[in-house]
């Protein structure tokens, strides 16, 4: 059955504030905090170049934003191509300079700061094509254990019953550590991508356009696998895409970003 969702109009100059989820989007027992997951406060993002003639060109590209998003929310951000969804991800990941601020569970977060070197992520992001994102010569387990060894998780044998538990939340067995990313479907390809994101127990996660290459049945397990990992970890999605129907099935909210 497809849930309904509240559909707001955001143009960039809008001040939008949202108000605490009721109680039905707020799966788990304990209630929703009133401290937003992310805070995004006159954010502004606009990107140089130079034509023929070596002038500096500047394209704005998003223009004094304001929203929030709520822990355990799975909030849709929709839009025309070119009106700066992907940006704004890149923004909250600290990959794109911006004016304005932004705040993670309250700490504002700074562009390429080292303020949190060294520790596991409270944000992670899953991209549009899962067969780009994965190594095609390591096997999926060294895929899976990579981001543990960056941030010196346990032991080798922790490592390892870590991947095991990653896996079958994602929906697969220990099986697919001795597999290579050409051995999978497209499905089971953003699987290893969902587990990957999730192994260091991200606060939020963002997917962008996470379902468009897969087929409708395939797009639909990862739907209801985003739903499942809300309920069972108590994350927050930033779910980005152009369909509609796909947002309004899995998100509480859904905001249209007009260029």
């Amino acid at each position: 059955m497809n849930k309904k969702s509240n559909l707001l109009k955001l143009n960039p100059q809008d001040n939008v504030s949202f108000p605490p989820l009721p109680a039905f989007c707020a799966p788990l027992p304990a209630p929703c905090s009133l401290l937003p997951a992310i805070s995004i406060r006159n954010l502004s993002c606009a990107y140089q170049s130079r034509n023929l003639f070596g002038k500096n060109i500047v394209k704005p590209v998003l223009n004094n934003i304001n929203m929030d998003i709520f822990p355990r929310e799975i909030i849709g951000l929709t839009g025309k191509s070119g009106c700066g969804k992907t940006t704004l991800a890149r923004c909250i990941l600290g990959l794109t300079g911006y004016q304005g601020e932004i705040f993670i569970e309250g700490a504002l977060r700074h562009y390429r700061s080292r303020q949190n070197h060294g520790r596991p992520p409270q944000v992670q992001m899953i991209f549009q094509d899962p067969g780009t994102s994965l190594n095609p010569v390591l096997q999926i387990g060294r895929l899976m254990e990579e981001p543990l060894v960056i941030h010196k998780f346990g032991t080798a044998g922790q490592r390892m019953r870590k991947i095991d538990e990653t896996l079958t939340r994602v929906g697969l067995d220990s099986s697919y550590k001795v597999r290579r990313a050409h051995e999978l479907s497209g499905g089971q390809k953003q699987r290893i991508c969902i587990g990957r994101a999730i192994i260091l127990n991200p606060k939020v996660l963002i997917a962008d356009e996470a379902v468009s290459l897969l087929d409708v049945s395939a797009g639909a397990h990862i739907l209801n696998l985003f739903s499942e990992l809300r309920l069972s970890l108590g994350l927050t999605v930033l779910f980005i895409s152009h369909n509609l129907d796909a947002a309004e099935y899995l998100c509480d909210r859904i905001v249209v970003l007009n260029p």
